[in-house]
């Protein structure tokens, strides 16, 4: 049998009796001093019994020599099982199938005892013993039926508020939470999609070394406030369907608080970390309001999915490689946002539908749980990122990177009406990582920014832009056409290949280039860089609008907010504009009675293929036309047709007139007629097809359409005086005048022309 306790004698001082010490080395650690008759052996486990040897009732024990006078007794004997069973357990400390005393067995016991007091007193003893023993195991059992005492549950610091079911509760947070990778949506009231610690911290409720705090949860909101507060970068939010403000975390009078959370996916932090929770959480157990009883939580199925299991399953985290799905399931918002923050109204949580808020990370897919935005159409820009993933930059920098990505899409907000973003990375050679068609909100393109590697090599970011010049800005890729087309370069120090060619062909296509530069090179490194002051040969203008330099990498989140407002700034993106979005063109079409009807078919040929070439809206390039011979038609305005495909018709319908030739009356007619409509904003282009010498003077309008600021080109065919056109066309002539002998070559200098006007467009000075 067991031994549980060690039991020792001493011989009485003239007396048969002895001393005995019992003493139980379990969980309660007691122990029992009596004075009894002469030792014959000790009981089953936990506590000791003193009998008289010669009780026949117990025949097993062998009998121990008398001791000596103070010599303490050693060779005690142990009960053999026979009498573990003949002494039942509940007096005796009990096993699994002989539970404690109860009270009641002690009275039974007391009464025994008086039924055999007219026993010997060896027998009476052995009663009293067991009458002790009872009353101390009961007391025992009733210590532990106490209510236990409240824990504090533990949470990760990348806990967020919606995960957790509960309603009203105190955590511990762990120390670190003032890292960045946390990531905090408002200001005093947080969206559940917040890290519950990262907010503490936010608030001041915390410090970077954690502590208890007390959470509530509240309504969601329509716009949460980004701010800098306590070491932490809390981030803008169009909305979210639940909120929660933190506090002390000091328990308030009547309110119960879980021991345990309850967590909406199967993974509880706990588990993550390897913690075994005193008790597992109920799928079914809805979160308790304070001073209400317990509602169940209402599971809604929407038409056309599959019943949501109310049991947590495991799910194996999906693969990299492996395809999102698209959740079909739209939650509802939560309640009204509450008038006085200082009473939160109570988060319901019979109106969630799924799981208030959160998107645990292995389930985020290409289409956010959020009801969909539309974006912020104050800042319809296509927006383009390159971002340096060389050798050089280091992972912990990297990683930098990409938070950096994700609070600027956070900030921008995007949507199909408002801005759109993609990514490309760069180190040897450059590849799209997501283009502006892939994502359509924000949270979307958070989710493909986590999952972007690092490609390596060097820091190749001229042949980057050219890669964005020739493949990025497309209609496949989801170029808008109307919206102005951003670039921001982001590089580590300096590139490692030219940058200056490339983005004047950027800049030119229209592309408005930004610089980001990180950690630039100091006095000492320069003697290393390939292209010195890289960054000013890039950007669009070298006013310092463009241009964004920051000292380390570790200060790049200060750079989010002063980026997204210039680039929303569309007013101010010079490079949107370029020679075939940004110009009034007015054509000045000879239709005297030497071109004859075929050739005038053909003179409309060549305007076509001119309009052709630019990108025709009410709010980019315009066209309108004036046909002449003696006198003067207006053919359209530049108000009249905002497509291609209208302008084009309007040119095909245009009848030959016949008559005279006066080219000085139908400049001046042009100019009063056609220019005088024209946009501020707008450059002014004049071209004029004749086919021989004007009957009137020339050079009074010629010089009144140059100092209005009209760029004229003059295209002579067949009989056209070439001194004529020289004065016509704006200095210098040899850049403004064109001659061809005959009509059929007129779509020979088609290319010539548009390259002068553009040339011309772009060697405007850039600062």
């Amino acid at each position: 049998m067991r031994r549980e306790g060690p039991v020792s004698a001493r011989k009485g001082q003239g007396r048969r009796n002895v001393d005995v010490k019992c003493t139980r080395l379990g969980p309660c650690k007691t122990a029992i001093a009596l004075r009894l008759s002469p030792l014959a052996g000790y009981q089953t486990p936990g506590f000791c019994a003193v009998l008289r040897p010669r009780l026949p009732a117990y025949a097993h024990l062998s009998r121990v020599p008398p001791p000596a006078t103070g010599q303490l007794v050693s060779n005690v004997q142990w009960l053999s099982p026979a009498l573990s069973q003949a002494l039942p357990g509940p007096g005796l400390g009990g096993t699994k199938s002989h539970p404690r005393l109860t009270l009641t067995q002690g009275a039974i016991l007391i009464f025994m005892g008086i039924v055999v007091l007219t026993m010997k007193a060896s027998v009476i003893e052995m009663f009293l013993v067991l009458l002790v023993t009872g009353i101390h195991s009961n007391q025992e059992m009733m210590k532990k039926m106490k209510r236990p005492k409240f824990t504090v549950p533990q949470i990760s610091c990348d806990v967020r508020a919606g995960k957790i079911t509960n309603v009203e509760f105190i955590v511990k947070c762990p120390p670190g939470c003032q890292d960045p990778r946390y990531h905090v949506y408002g200001t005093d009231v947080y969206a559940s999609y917040s890290s519950v610690c990262g907010a503490a911290v936010h608030s001041g409720v915390l410090d970077n070394s954690g502590g208890k705090i007390l959470v509530q949860k509240v309504a969601g909101q329509s716009g949460y406030k980004g701010s800098y507060s306590n070491g932490v970068r809390s981030l803008s939010l169009p909305r979210w369907r639940e909120s929660f403000v933190v506090s002390e975390g000091k328990p308030q009078k009547g309110i119960t608080y879980p021991s345990s959370l309850t967590y909406s996916s199967s993974k509880s932090p706990a588990a993550k970390a390897g913690k075994c929770p005193r008790e597992t959480a109920r799928a079914d157990q809805s979160p308790s309001v304070p001073g209400t009883a317990a509602q169940p939580v209402t599971v809604t199925q929407v038409p056309g999915t599959t019943a949501i299991e109310t049991t947590h399953t495991i799910l194996p985290k999906p693969s990299p490689s492996a395809g999102s799905t698209t959740s079909s399931l739209q939650p509802q918002p939560v309640g009204q946002r509450s008038k006085d923050l200082g009473e939160p109204a109570l988060w319901k949580p019979e109106s969630v539908l799924l799981d208030a808020g959160f998107v645990p990370k292995e389930e985020l897919s290409t289409q956010s749980l959020e009801p969909a935005s539309q974006g912020d159409p104050s800042c319809k820009v296509d927006l383009s990122f390159l971002i340096d993933g060389s050798s050089s930059i280091g992972k912990r920098r990297f990683r930098i990177q990409k938070q950096f990505l994700t609070d600027v899409a956070q900030t921008l907000g995007i949507g199909p009406a408002g801005p759109l973003m993609g990514i490309v990375q760069y180190g040897d050679n450059p590849a799209t990582q997501f283009n502006l068609k892939t994502h359509m909100n924000s949270q979307d393109v958070k989710a493909a920014i986590e999952k972007i590697s690092q490609r390596g090599g060097l820091s190749n970011a001229g042949r980057a832009i050219s890669f964005v010049t020739k493949n990025f800005f497309s209609k496949v890729n989801g170029n808008r056409g109307g919206a102005p087309n951003v670039a921001v370069v982001m590089v580590d120090g300096w590139p490692t290949d030219k940058v200056e060619e490339a983005s004047r062909l950027a800049r030119e296509s229209g592309i408005n280039i930004f610089f980001i530069t990180i950690e630039g090179a100091s006095e000492n490194e320069k003697q290393y860089m390939l292209e010195p002051n890289f960054a000013n040969k890039a950007v669009c203008r070298t006013n310092g609008f463009y241009s964004l330099t920051v000292q380390n990498w570790f200060s790049l989140h200060k750079t989010v907010q002063p980026l997204v407002k210039r680039v929303c700034d569309t007013d101010r993106l010079a490079c949107s504009k370029t020679c075939l979005n940004s110009a009034d063109i007015g054509f000045v079409i000879d239709g005297s009675s030497s071109v004859g009807t075929s050739n005038f078919r053909t003179v409309l040929q060549f305007v076509a293929n001119l309009s052709r070439e630019f990108e025709i809206s009410d709010t980019d390039t315009r066209i309108g036309a004036v046909q002449y011979t003696y006198e003067q038609r207006l053919e359209f305005g530049f108000d009249e047709y905002s497509t291609k495909s209208d302008v084009l018709n309007a040119i095909k319908r245009v009848g030959y007139w016949s008559g005279g030739t006066s080219t000085g009356a139908a400049i001046n007619y042009a100019l009063e007629l056609l220019f005088k409509k024209s946009k501020p904003n707008k450059r002014k282009l004049m071209i004029l097809i004749t086919d021989g010498r004007s009957y009137d003077d020339i050079r009074i309008p010629a010089m009144l359409a140059h100092h209005k600021g009209v760029i004229t080109y003059a295209i002579g065919v067949a009989w056209a005086a070439q001194d004529e056109l020289d004065v016509i066309a704006t200095h210098p002539a040899r850049d403004h005048a064109f001659f061809v002998d005959e009509f059929d070559n007129l779509y020979k200098i088609v290319p010539k022309v548009i390259q002068n006007i553009c040339t011309e467009f772009n060697s405007q000075p850039r600062n």
